[in-house]
This record gives C-alpha cells, sequence and structure tokens, in this order.
C-alpha cells in the first residue's frame, strides 16, 4: 500500500514548519498561510492550521540497513524517544527495528527499517534517504467496522494484530495502525490516544473526521 499524501493538523503551523524543514532538513514543496507540505521521500506530509488539533502518530520507511545510521542523525536534531533505555526498538515479529522522537506538536514520529523491503543505502544518512510515509495511526473503538470501511474502498489485508486492541492493516510499504484508546496507548512513551482528524491520498483516498471514514473520489 503507498500513501501518496498525508494531510494533518495543527495549531502551530509555523512552528511545525520549523520542525520539519530546519531541524529536519526536509523540502517544502508548497506553502500558504493555512497549510504547507513536506516532501518525505516519494510521500508529501502537508500540515493544515486547525484550531483544535490533537497528535498524531505515524513512521516514515527509512533503508532495511540504516537504522543505526539514522539515530546518530537524529540524536544531533532531536530527543530520542526510549523502550527499556533502548533507542532502538526491535520488532522481531515484523523483521523492522524502529526509532521514535517527537515534532513540536508532540506528535509520535516514527523512522522504521524494514527488513522485508531489503531495500539497503550505503550513502550517509541524511533526510535524501527517508523512503516515504509509511504508517498513520488511526484511533478507532470499532476496529472491525473500520476495517470493513477501508475494505470497500479498496482491498487490503491484516498485517498483524486483531479487531480488539491493536490491527495493523497494509504491508511493508505502508499501513493504517488502528488502535483501540479505551484499551491501549500509545508506543513507546505511554501517551494517551486521542481521535485525531486526517485525509489520506495515494492507494487509499478519504478523509477521516469525527471518527467517520469518508472517501474521497
Amino acid at each position: 500500500m503507498k500513501i501518496k499524501e498525508l494531510i494533518l493538523f495543527t495549531n502551530n503551523l509555523d512552528q511545525q514548519i520549523d520542525f520539519y524543514s530546519t531541524i529536519l532538513e526536509l523540502p517544502i514543496v508548497n506553502s500558504t498561510p493555512e497549510s504547507t507540505s513536506i516532501k518525505i521521500g516519494e510521500s508529501i506530509l502537508t500540515f493544515q492550521y486547525k484550531r483544535n488539533a490533537v497528535p498524531y502518530h505515524f513512521a516514515f520507511n527509512i533503508p532495511s540497513n540504516n537504522e543505526k545510521q539514522a539515530l546518530y542523525w537524529l540524536k544531533e536534531r532531536v530527543d530520542v524517544l526510549t523502550f527499556d533505555e533502548k533507542e532502538i526498538i526491535d520488532f522481531s515479529n515484523w523483521n523492522a527495528k524502529a526509532i521514535y522522537f517527537y515534532d513540536f506538536d508532540k506528535n509520535i514520529v516514527e523512522f522504521i527499517s524494514r527488513k522485508n523491503l531489503n531495500i539497503n543505502s550505503d550513502l550517509k544518512f541524511s533526510f535524501k534517504s527517508i523512503l516515504n510515509i509509511s504508517e498513520m495511526g488511526l484511533v478507532t473503538n470499532e476496529i472491525k467496522n473500520t476495517f470493513n470501511k477501508l475494505n470497500k474502498i479498496e482491498n487490503i489485508q491484516v498485517y498483524s494484530g486483531d479487531f480488539e486492541r491493536f490491527c495493523a492493516l497494509g504491508d511493508d510499504n505502508g499501513l493504517f495502525i488502528l488502535v483501540n484508546n479505551n484499551l491501549k496507548k500509545w508506543f513507546p512513551t505511554g501517551d494517551l490516544i486521542q481521535q485525531s482528524d486526517f485525509i489520506m491520498k495515494g492507494d487509499f483516498n478519504f478523509e477521516y473526521t469525527n471518527g467517520e471514514i469518508i472517501e474521497i473520489t
């Protein structure tokens, strides 16, 4: 599954622009007073101003062999979030390793190296190493119902998890992370999960608003 563009909301637009363009050095591809689009490898991450925005959890794919290089690069720029005092988290069941950090809005951002993609790089890690947007957290207390609605837009497979607490849908290129916030908190920080609106474009095109999926045609 490919995520072409992910549109998120922020009440700190200028600070988010500064974080992604100055601290992470990512290129801006379009900017207006109300929104800014940032190139994330093959994807676009757009922030739109909204007064009552709440934090998200999303991930970027990096080359399969670059987690250590990415960690060094990030630590020069941000505070890395740890779990059990580990800076690189090993998800052996996904054959992947991940690094986490906050952006200005306290969104939990993840760099993940997926060994199954077998995309390796010998180049020095930089913002150019980031491959794409690979995960988006979707908060719902009706995981199975949300899965069914997504499946009506396009066929999608369960990658991991179940329909009660946590379910990842898609593949190594792109995943929806469906979470029940009555039963789960965000990994690795234990932050409370809040239902947050967003817009998805790519293989799936929809708005997620007030817990409802609205297909975009």
